[in-house]
């Protein structure tokens, strides 16, 4: 926004000292639209360019918006001039040069104000207007000067603006503003289809590849419109062409790699999927590699490197063959570049290269000797750049893995005995480098090494031959064994600066978490060779070692050792796998270590760093390493592993539920795990199966299965199918395809607690699906359908098979339909059963739930009745107490009680004494007089105590708080007599 002084201001200049420094280019423009009579073409010529140099002299700080339409229309009719009259190249190019500069602009508004002349300017050839003529129309005046020009104010009108000083009131366009035009206006595309005009002349190329890195480097719009005019093949066609100075190459390979990260990487792979781009990649990366020698030209080819990488990663476009004849079509995405470098195929369709049996080559290099003439001239310099060639190479082994036909390369090239040698243990402190013998250095070999471990995980289980030619196992077991020795004696410092080196600085970290993890990629695939290798060289002991080495130290928060114990875990269950004896080696070592995992608190599941997976890890090694041995079992009972497992069923998560009741259903097996089951407890003395009840009702309110709000039987006809069941259309299949009734045994957890309850059932224990503790009636409601999940499971397979019948038309034989209506009538009073049964219960609960509401109601009223007993028995108190008519009609009445209870006839012999004690003036609670009496007096806290009147009194607490005070009487208190009243 402009001040209000800078408004004025050029308000105040209208019409005098600004209109005269501004050019009228409206009055300039007949000049060429004209032809005034009787001139000739050399006056006319002259007078073109003198009012030229005129628009040129007084537009140095350049255009303004509101002239661009007659401005780019006088330089579409110098460019057509320019063609038969060289004079007017000159000026046309001091005229581009003014068209580096921002657009200006005398008012805020001018901008959304000439918006659209701006886009037609840098959009419609037809009207030679600024950027497409430049780009377009202009390109074709075959003069180089001009068309560097145009590229060189193409760099600067997208560029960052130069400090210049203006006229007041007038101000250049934001770069922002620029930049949204050019986008809008299609320049790139136009300049990509410009470069066919451009073959001979080296610099005016320079200049439109710098001016299409710059375009390509930020925008993505600028990308795809790139893109739509195929410029990834048409740049790389020229990558090759001659250059003394590089710059071809350089800017081609940067304006690729703008395309991959900015523009969409499958179109630019799918336009390099030709044979020619494939050879043109192959010859520009060979001779920077066996030809260049200075840090730039390292530079260069690795970036091609990494551009093939990009490409070859690129595996969901569907890639085309073709060269420079038609090609027919494949489909495979490995075709860009590999699925030809790899010389298969029809060799009549396509031209091959070679260049992944090159690439493959460069990667065994230096590990291997070869007598390849490619190497020749080829030196190792061992330098960052060849650290960072050699690992872009590998990381190419691996997406090359996806093509099984790279495999054979691999093997023929001996890959895997390369990464063999450079995984070795390091040791360059046992034997020293020789001197004048160039190497890599600690820090180089620690990132290969890694890195070749992390290659190994993938291209190592395609190539298990080669694996165990290598003898790998023993190589690997070693470095297992190195890694612990240095860790323990903190001899080696890892240096950790890699990616594959996170987490692994000061020590051997890192290389046993990816030794751990080809370890694991290994074991995994159930190759009983490989395993029985592994399990003959004690790696099961070594294994639990390294685990409870791990278990001593403190990495709760390590998430790079979190994953070490994970993957140990896994291949530990793979080597073991219900094998006997590998079981028995597993032993109570084994056992101690799981259990230990198994005491995973809750909370660290929810932190991030993996320990679900790591205490899944543990279950998972629980089934197979300890399930089904019973030395193992007992074990695991005796250090009360079922208890844990119910523990963490409780509080698991729901997606972690299903791997641990089915370890503890495969535990049942055994007849002492169903004693752990009962005697089990959880929060609020919950049993075990009211928390198997709990998960059941859990699994059928996520599965949107039908029950009322008590949880009894809806629709009688459905008494098991899920909400997503009843939406999945039915569809008929093949006879080998399972199922929705089927697939949803697998599924949920619904299975797995109805054979848990078998399991109870099946022993002579007060268990089962009768005589269940802990439960309450909402429990037997559930238990009540899962008592018939079986017969209902059953019913539900029959009824899907008698649907997909009728969709496909096909009516059974009479039989066959009798039993299907018989199967479906059975199921239908089934549930009416359990439904009727579960109205029974809910009754019974009802009736209880009364029955102890009167019981409550009853206690209620005796505490009231005994209330008011109690408040007649002390107002009578008081009343004797009070009135001395009252307290004399009480002792007569007394007197009368224990008269009557004496017997009328006194038998001879006995002598009677009197119970009653003359002149007695008390009132005693019992009901006669005697000589024991029961005395209540004033409470001594009200009175002081018989010690009142001396410095030993009772402290009382003062009503106001505080401490404790003396008990002062006052004379109130000295009147009263401490009387003693007695009943």
């Amino acid at each position: 926004m402009f001040s209000t002084e800078a408004r004025v201001t050029a308000h105040v200049l209208k019409g005098s000292r600004l209109q005269k420094r501004v050019p009228k280019v409206s009055a300039i423009k007949p000049f060429f639209t004209e032809s005034p009579p009787g001139k000739d073409e050399c006056s006319l010529k002259e007078r073109h360019i003198s009012a030229l140099k005129k628009v040129v002299k007084r537009c140095q700080k350049g255009f303004f918006l509101r002239d661009l339409a007659d401005i780019f229309k006088i330089l579409n009719i110098c460019a057509e001039k320019a063609k038969d009259l060289p004079e007017y190249a000159s000026i046309l190019c001091d005229l581009l040069h003014i068209c580096r500069l921002p657009f200006l602009k005398e008012k805020t508004s001018d901008e959304p104000t000439y918006v659209s002349i701006v886009t037609d300017s840098l959009s419609h050839m037809e009207s030679g207007i600024l950027v497409c003529i430049m780009a377009g129309y202009l390109m074709r005046v075959p003069n180089a000067k001009v068309r560097e020009q145009i590229c060189a104010s193409i760099i600067s009108f997208y560029s960052l603006d130069k400090p210049m000083h203006y006229e007041t009131g007038v101000c250049p366009t934001s770069l922002s503003y620029r930049q949204q035009q050019v986008e809008r206006s299609g320049l790139a595309e136009t300049l990509v289809m410009s470069l066919a005009l451009l073959e001979k002349q080296l610099s005016a190329k320079l200049q439109l590849l710098h001016a299409l890195q710059i375009l390509s480097s930020s925008s993505v719009v600028n990308c795809d419109l790139m893109l739509k005019a195929e410029g990834a093949q048409k740049i790389c066609f020229y990558m090759n062409e001659p250059d003394p100075s590089g710059q071809v190459l350089f800017r081609s390979s940067e304006i690729l790699w703008n395309l991959l990260e900015n523009g969409s990487r499958e179109e630019v792979a799918a336009q390099l999927s030709i044979v020619d781009c494939v050879m043109v990649l192959k010859e520009a990366f060979l001779h920077q590699l066996l030809r260049g020698y200075r840090h730039y030209d390292q530079q260069l080819r690795n970036d091609l490197l990494v551009i093939t990488s990009l490409i070859a990663e690129c595996r969901s476009a569907s890639l085309t063959v073709r060269s420079s004849r038609p090609q027919p079509f494949t489909h495979d995405p490995q075709y860009l570049i590999f699925s030809q470098i790899t010389n298969q195929g029809s060799r009549s369709s396509r031209q091959e290269s070679g260049f992944a049996k090159q690439l493959v080559f460069f990667a065994t290099v230096p590990e291997l000797k070869s007598h390849n003439p490619l190497i020749r001239n080829f030196k190792f310099t061992f330098t960052d750049e060849d650290l960072e060639m050699k690992k872009l190479l590998m990381n190419l082994l691996v997406v090359l893995s996806r093509d099984l036909a790279a495999v054979q390369l691999f093997k023929e090239n001996h890959v895997m005995l390369a990464l063999m040698l450079l995984v070795r243990p390091s040791s360059s402190d046992s034997q020293p480098r020789p001197k004048g013998k160039r190497s890599w250095t600690s820090a180089q070999q620690e990132e290969l090494q890694l890195q070749a471990l992390a290659t190994l995980a993938t291209l190592a289980p395609l190539m298990l031959d080669e694996y165990m030619s290598c003898q790998a196992n023993t190589c690997l077991l070693l470095l297992l064994e190195w890694c612990v020795q240095q860790g323990n004696h903190d001899s080696y410092f890892g240096q950790g600066h890699c990616f594959h080196g996170n987490g692994g600085r000061g020590g051997t970290k890192a290389h046993l978490r990816y030794c751990m993890r080809l370890l694991r990629c290994m074991t995994s695939l159930g190759d009983g060779l490989i395993n029985q290798d592994l399990c003959d060289q004690g790696t099961i002991g070594q294994l639990l070692g390294i685990l409870q080495r791990l278990q001593d130290q403190d990495t709760e928060g390590d998430e790079v050792s979190v994953e070490i114990q994970t993957d140990a875990l896994l291949a530990l269950s793979s080597l073991c796998d219900r094998d006997a004896h590998r079981m028995e080696l597993f032993g109570a070592e084994g056992v101690e270590v799981v259990v230990s995992y198994l005491r995973t608190a809750p909370p660290r599941l929810y932190s991030g760093l993996g320990h679900n997976i790591l205490f899944l890890s543990a279950v998972d090694c629980v089934w197979f390493c300890i399930v089904g041995c019973y030395t193992t079992e007992d074990m695991l009972l005796e250090k009360e592993g079922v208890f844990l497992l119910l523990d963490f069923l409780h509080s698991s998560p729901r997606s972690m539920q299903s791997v641990v009741l089915a370890t503890l259903l495969e535990l049942c097996d055994n007849p002492k795990t169903l004693a752990h089951v009962e005697a089990w407890r959880g929060r609020s003395d919950l049993t075990a199966p009211a928390l198997l009840l709990q998960l059941w009702r859990k699994e059928e309110a996520e599965m949107g299965v039908r029950r009322d709000e008590h949880g009894r039987i809806a629709d009688v006809k459905k008494p098991l199918l899920s909400r997503y069941q009843e939406e999945e259309p039915l569809v008929p299949g093949p006879a080998n395809r399972l199922s929705a009734a089927i697939v949803d045994v697998a599924e949920n957890l619904r299975a797995k607690i109805y054979a848990m309850f078998c399991k109870l059932g099946e022993m002579n224990m007060p268990v089962g699906f009768t005589d269940l503790p802990g439960l309450t009636t909402e429990d037997y409601i559930t238990l009540s359908v899962v008592r018939r999940y079986l017969d209902f499971k059953v019913a539900e397979v029959w009824r899907e098979v008698s649907a997909e019948l009728d969709v496909e038309g096909v009516r059974p034989i009479s039989p066959d339909m009798e039993a299907l209506r018989s199967i479906a009538q059975t199921d239908e009073d089934t549930a009416r059963h359990v439904l009727s049964l579960q109205q029974s219960i809910l009754d019974r609960q009802e009736q209880e739930d009364l029955q102890e509401e009167k019981l409550a109601y009853r206690e209620i009223s005796l505490n009231r009745k005994q209330q008011e007993l109690t408040a007649r028995s002390w107002e009578h108190h008081v009343a004797k107490t009070s009135d001395y008519k009252i307290l004399k009609d009480s002792k007569h009445l007394q007197e009368r009680s224990i008269e009557s209870s004496r017997p009328r006839e006194k038998p001879d012999g006995f002598t009677f004494h009197s119970t009653q004690i003359p002149g007695l003036q008390t009132t005693v609670r019992a009901n006669f007089c005697g000589r024991v009496l029961t005395v209540e007096s004033t409470p001594a806290e009200l009175t002081g105590g018989p010690l009142a009147s001396t410095d030993l009194a009772l402290e009382r607490v003062p009503v106001q708080g505080g401490a404790l005070k003396k008990v002062t009487p006052s004379n109130q208190d000295m009147e009263l007599p401490n009387t003693v009243t007695v009943k």
